[in-house]
């Protein structure tokens, strides 16, 4: 299968690439910045230059690559700042899922491209009710905070797009696992807090099952959406203290709520404080998909427990 991934210089691209190739696909490989065209042909893929915001290039590469499969991994987050406000973080990144997505799949239907995967994201968006894990057929949050209305919007016309167009979307957990995952710092220098009671669930993936299951979803998957992510939805209360151990740093600090309203404002807290988890039981059986790190317990000791202090961000893509 002629497969073209677009952000293929990315966090994930870079995991994805190799294991398509391995699997006997055919890369077409995306980039944006001029230094990553070596990058990604080292990966062993076909570079092609592209901005996704340019609607006639990315139809004219689309048209040029002839893929069976479009597979849209497109961020914007290398270097962000991460502050009060989610929505300006995630700017870039949100045209990228609004109108890069709408681009993408005007061009595959053009094409006549008939598999189409899409990254998009599990944690901090179901609705904040009920127990702690979510499949994907519990509601998203309807009323997110403010500072992250944009965002959870950006995410929402991605599953709805992809999907409504016979795709597949892929909600991710929080990624670990690269060289440059920026709880590393703030973990080390104590400067990333237990919020409360630490009782908000989370939900990560390793790089590589990401990139794993996104490899199966491409051969198996039906059209919809798909949790992917690892076997144990945790509280920050357990998570947080046990990514510091493996470091080998001192324990986080425990900060009461209304001093990190004052901190980090009222909606970051509220999204972490009451976060729910995600199931992954559906990719699992529909995708017949193996974990190499079925939980964060044994990834982070793997990934982080002899390394030497790193600089960059933990990031959702």
């Amino acid at each position: 299968m002629r497969v073209f991934v677009v952000g293929a210089s990315g966090a994930i691209g870079t995991r994805l690439v190799p294991q398509l190739i391995e699997h006997g696909h055919e890369v077409i490989g995306t980039y944006r910045s001029p230094g990553n065209a070596e990058r990604v042909r080292a990966l062993g893929a076909e570079p092609v230059a592209l901005d996704l915001f340019d609607a006639a290039a990315v139809r004219r590469a689309v048209l040029a690559a002839h893929p069976d499969a479009i597979v849209h991994q497109a961020t914007a987050l290398a270097g962000v700042r991460f502050g009060r406000s989610l929505d300006r973080s995630f700017g870039p990144t949100n045209r990228l899922r609004t109108e890069g997505t709408d681009v993408l799949l005007a061009a595959a239907r053009e094409a006549g491209v008939r598999r189409f995967v899409a990254q998009s994201f599990a944690s901090y968006r179901y609705a904040r009710e009920g127990g702690p894990v979510k499949t994907e057929d519990d509601r998203l949050d309807p009323d997110p905070p403010a500072m992250a209305r944009e965002t959870n919007a950006a995410m929402r016309h991605l599953d709805e797009a992809v999907t409504g167009a016979g795709g597949i979307a892929l909600r991710y957990g929080g990624f670990y696992g690269a060289a440059n995952d920026g709880l590393v710092r703030p973990v080390r220098k104590r400067q990333f807090p237990v919020i409360g009671a630490g009782g908000g669930i989370s939900s990560f993936i390793h790089l590589d099952d990401a990139a794993a299951a996104t490899v199966l979803a491409l051969d198996h998957g039906a059209a919809g959406l798909y949790n992917i992510t690892d076997d144990e939805p945790a509280p920050m209360s357990q998570w947080l203290p046990a990514l510091a151990a493996a470091l080998g740093a001192k324990p986080p600090r425990h900060v009461p709520l209304w001093l990190a309203r004052l901190i980090a404002g009222k909606g970051a807290v509220m999204m972490a404080d009451g976060s729910r988890g995600a199931s992954n039981a559906k990719a699992k059986r529909e995708l017949g998909w193996t974990l190499r790190y079925p939980s964060w317990r044994q990834g982070f000791l793997d990934q982080y427990s002899s390394r030497s202090p790193v600089t960059g961000s933990m990031r959702s893509s």
